[in-house]
């Protein structure tokens, strides 16, 4: 069976369930194998009835007694079976299914599983699977994810199909000589036993070899990207290496020793002759723009131009008015391009770009446009990488002859992780902040807390200090509990904070009036400002001492030590107050987190650990593929082994072309179908 065959060929499944599986990203043969199982339920563990444990699910076998009987109560209607084994008996119940009634055979031994509770004063398993209990025994069962009216025993029956109609036919992307050297599987081994392992070591070699591969195809997707970046490319040569520590004297502050060993590392790619392309890591508050504003200026004094593009308008306006005061006096034309300008105002920016009389150029994704030509584009900026894809990225290199390539983030993570997500990109890390950047008090508590914040509120907003309050959504959403940026204002305006200036701002407004807000902020024209996060980066108002997050445990870790690097940049003392109505464990964890540490590299390497890769570091983001079974973080060791093994079989064949890597060079370009590698 061809694996890029549609589903609807396949028998039992219909236009109906066809379009629910869609829904999901199922399209083909091979995405139905590769829908891989999210926990497994091992059935050889089964119990007795006078054992099963109220509130909680249960496996157990037992047999029905007699026929079941229907009740109906209003509008519903119960189907209620006794079950038995030597031990006792308990009720089984389902809603709407009258079926269910003549569903057993009398004597018949079966296997059932669901959560064990006490109604109306009687014991019952509401809703259980079940299966006869020969087949069922000493299975490992496979639970997948699903979506409404695709019930467990479907996907095992859709699956099962598929595996026995493809047996023996998965085609092997890896070569014998690494799957030998790295002792992974045969791939339609580990197929079949991710979805249907016979014992525990039948899995656990399944998924090693499933998640290997995936990882894999990553680095070696990676690395052909850095390949072909690299290739036949001869780099933009800088000379006049003295101008940067004139610069550096510049700056109202002296620099820190990791910010000029990271402007070393960036000065030596730019006078070898090869096309650098460097991530910036580094903490809130470390430093980064400092050291992009310095290669800016040595750049714009080698007679080149230099563009910046960051994620939002008013970071390009604020990081626009920061390089004009530096850049102003000393001869430098800076410019900004962002989607706000009017025509008249646009066509005279993008003239002065093409002539070269803009050195320096800054704005959001609008600098990518076809219409903006650079006249001599040496250096390429990007600041929060993990906002834009590796394609913009890219896209804004195209605008020069070879420019050099700097990728700034304020994400932290840890450098391993960084070193194979980045695998396109040689990594610096600014790993010290400022002396004098005082500590940020942070304090998590629950909602009871509310008036006394708004009274510490006040008090410093009576000594002339500001306070932003964070709210992770715009308009009120009945189904989730969360504060609403428009409603919250509203009231604090008519009640709680009426005396004092409260203004919000969130993303759907337009351009010009956020700038204007976040200008009159900047100014201490107001004294409260509401927000959702599109304060979460880079801007910068020193007086601002109060840093309120409101539903806490709805952000990342990484994005709440983002958010409180809003405030502490000022004389004054400083405080993140987090306001969580999480009442789980990780919740409460997370936010232990925030209270004891204020390294992001340390909150990031939590962050993964207690939320997963998923959700920390959306993949789709960054334009590489999404993982469907590897865990970034759990699974570290082998995404080692893959990083070698990818880099090894580049090091036997640059190109993929000899025969037996014929299979995994087909594989890795219909993964990578949107990127050029240099294959």
């Amino acid at each position: 069976m061809d694996l890029s065959c549609p589903i609807l060929e396949l028998p039992n499944i219909g236009q109906q369930r066809a379009k629910k599986l869609n829904g999901m990203g199922i399209f083909t043969v091979e995405d139905l194998l590769t829908h891989f199982p999210r926990e497994y339920d091992d059935r050889s563990h089964v119990c007795k009835i006078k054992d099963l444990v109220l509130n909680e699910e249960n496996t157990f076998i037992a047999c029905a007694k007699g026929e079941g009987e229907t009740i109906r109560i209003k509008n519903m209607t119960f189907t209620r079976v006794k079950l038995y084994d030597e031990t006792g008996s308990v009720f089984a119940v389902w809603y709407n299914q009258i079926y269910m009634k003549k569903a057993f055979i009398e004597k018949t031994e079966y296997l059932f599983k669901g959560k064990l509770q006490k109604k109306y004063g009687k014991l019952e398993v509401s809703s259980p699977e079940y299966e006869k209990a020969d087949i069922a025994m000493n299975k490992i069962v496979p639970i997948y994810p699903s979506v409404n009216g695709l019930s467990q025993k479907i996907w095992r029956k859709m699956i099962g199909d598929v595996i026995y109609r493809t047996k023996g036919q998965l085609k092997e992307c890896l070569p014998h000589w690494l799957r030998k050297q790295y002792l992974i599987c045969e791939r339609n081994f580990a197929i079949e036993n991710i979805h249907f392992p016979e014992t525990q070591q039948n899995f656990f070699l399944a998924r090693r070899r499933l998640v290997f591969e995936e990882f894999f195809l990553l680095q070696l997707g990676l690395l052909l990207m850095k390949q072909t970046l690299q290739q036949g490319k001869k780099g933009i040569i800088l000379q006049k290496q003295y101008v940067i520590s004139e610069f550096e004297k510049k700056f109202p502050f002296t620099m820190t020793n990791a910010q000029k060993n990271v402007i070393l590392e960036i000065e030596k790619d730019m006078i070898e002759g090869k096309v650098m392309n460097r991530l910036v890591q580094g903490d809130v508050g470390s430093g980064k723009t400092a050291v992009a504003m310095t290669i800016a200026y040595w750049t714009i004094q080698n007679g080149y131009q230099v563009a910046l593009m960051v994620p939002t308008e008013v970071l390009a306006e604020q990081h626009y008015q920061y390089f004009c005061e530096m850049f102003e006096h000393l001869g430098i034309k800076t410019v900004l391009l962002s989607g706000s300008l009017t025509a008249k105002q646009k066509k005279e920016v993008l003239q002065q770009i093409a002539s070269g009389e803009a050195n320096m150029i800054l704005g959001t994704h609008a600098v990518i446009q076809k219409d903006v030509v650079f006249s001599k584009l040496a250096l390429v900026i990007t600041d929060e990488q993990h906002r834009f894809g590796v394609r913009q990225r890219g896209a804004l290199s195209e605008k020069g002859e070879n420019p050099h390539v700097l990728v700034m983030t304020a994400t932290p993570i840890p450098r391993t992780l960084a070193l194979i997500l980045y695998g396109d990109l040689d990594i610096s890390i600014i790993d010290e902040l400022p002396p004098n950047r005082k500590k940020i008090d942070t304090i998590a508590v629950t909602p009871s807390y509310r008036e006394r914040i708004y009274h510490f509120i006040k008090k410093h907003a009576d000594m002339g200090l500001q306070t932003y309050i964070i709210c992770p959504m715009i308009e009120e959403n009945e189904k989730m509990e969360v504060q609403s940026v428009l409603s919250y204002t509203e009231s604090l305006q008519q009640n709680q904070l009426k005396e004092y200036r409260v203004v919000c701002v969130h993303g759907k407004m337009k351009s010009k009036q956020k700038q204007e807000i976040m200008q009159s902020f900047s100014n201490g024209e107001i004294d409260v400002l509401v927000s959702t996060t599109v304060i979460e980066v880079g801007i910068n108002v020193p007086n601002a001492v109060i840093m309120l997050i409101e539903n806490a445990e709805r952000f990342g870790l990484a994005q709440l030590h983002q958010l409180r690097g809003r405030v502490g940049r000022g004389s004054e003392k400083s405080y993140c107050i987090l306001i969580n109505e999480g009442k789980n464990k990780i919740a409460k964890q997370r936010m232990n987190v925030m209270q004891k540490s204020s390294d992001g590299f340390v909150i990031s390497e939590m962050d993964l650990q207690l939320r997963g890769p998923g959700e920390f570091f959306g993949t789709k983001q960054h334009g590489l593929p999404e993982l469907k079974i590897g865990n970034l973080y759990k699974d570290m060791a082998i995404l080692k082994e893959a990083q070698s093994a990818a880099e090894e079989m580049l090091q036997k064949d640059r190109h993929l072309e000899l025969a037996i890597h014929e299979d995994m060079k087909q594989k890795v370009t219909a993964l990578w179908q949107n990127e050029q590698l240099s294959i």
